[in-house]
């Protein structure tokens, strides 16, 4: 009975330290960013384009995403333009510009939020539900679009 007894305080006082050990959701997201950095992209929490709302004051809060994004040599000339396009069911729509999504946009998973440029980099932003697969995917659009904004002056 002593035996019993000890047991289970000792599993009473480690029982907090479950909350510790990461969740399933947890390890797949840790899977998905590795696997980015792995093969050449990095990985940030930034705000969504266009998410800034239209409240005043110190409640104006955007919406933070994960970006997957491709670092991009500096332009020798002139700058790259800082662009964005936001997903919906329509398609693809420039943010403050009408300029057309880049020719990577259609190898993209379909989970995508929306795609970012600027001077450093190109990238999506996403909730990463996806797999291993999609992230692929990504690496692959980003390699092709970061080779197009290579050759753009």
């Amino acid at each position: 009975m002593k035996i019993l007894l000890i047991l289970f305080v000792v599993a009473l006082a480690l029982a907090p330290l479950t909350h510790f050990l990461p969740s399933k959701r947890q390890r797949q997201v840790a899977r998905l960013r590795e696997y980015a950095a792995v093969h050449g992209l990095f990985v940030e929490f930034r705000d969504l384009p266009g998410s800034e709302r239209s409240v005043t004051g110190n409640d104006r809060r955007p919406q933070q995403m994960i970006y997957y994004g491709k670092r991009l040599s500096p332009s020798r000339s002139n700058p790259r333009p800082r662009r964005a396009w936001l997903h919906s069911g329509d398609g693809w729509q420039g943010l403050h510009h009408r300029q057309g999504p880049p020719a990577c946009a259609g190898q993209l998973p379909a989970d995508i939020l929306a795609l970012g440029q600027e001077e450093g980099s190109c990238g999506v932003y996403w909730l990463e539900p996806g797999s291993e697969e999609d992230v692929q995917q990504i690496v692959d659009a980003l390699a092709a679009w970061a080779e197009d904004l290579r050759g753009t002056p």
